[in-house]
């Protein structure tokens, strides 16, 4: 074989592993993919498909928690638009959860079109400290 045939058949399968890595790489993205909706979007958009893995996100609404039986609790997530959107949950909530803070929310609506989180992820901003610091800073100052 030639020199040149070398070359173009290395050419050749390079461009094929290339081709080969780029689309497995779409294809997990888009299967772990999650799109993220405030309740604005969903009022004006509605509300994808029943059983899609979504995102939603925004603030959690004040006094609007609710505890059920258990590790159950449904909460309002608003987004400053005035629209809402009624979340259930069960399981333990992270430690920065709770009134008037924000929150992602991923899960599934069901066919009724109520939203089942399976996950919830408290946000906080970059001046974040936590509860026990601040409370010291206050004792000393």
């Amino acid at each position: 074989m030639r020199a040149r045939s070398k070359r173009l058949w290395g050419v050749a399968i390079a461009g094929l592993l290339l081709v080969s890595a780029v689309t497995l790489s779409a294809v997990a993205l888009k299967q772990h993919a999650d799109l993220f909706y405030t309740p604005q979007l969903l009022a004006e958009q509605g509300k994808p498909d029943a059983g899609k893995r979504v995102r939603i996100g925004g603030w959690v609404q004040i006094d609007s928690i609710e505890y059920g039986d258990g590790a159950d609790m449904t909460f309002l997530i608003e987004d400053g638009s005035g629209e809402t959107l009624a979340v259930s949950y069960t399981g333990v909530v992270p430690d920065l959860f709770r009134e008037g803070e924000g929150v992602v929310a991923t899960g599934r609506f069901d066919e009724s079109g109520a939203f089942t989180a399976e996950n919830i992820l408290a946000k906080h901003d970059e001046n974040y400290q936590p509860r026990e610091l601040k409370n010291a800073r206050q004792a000393t100052s």
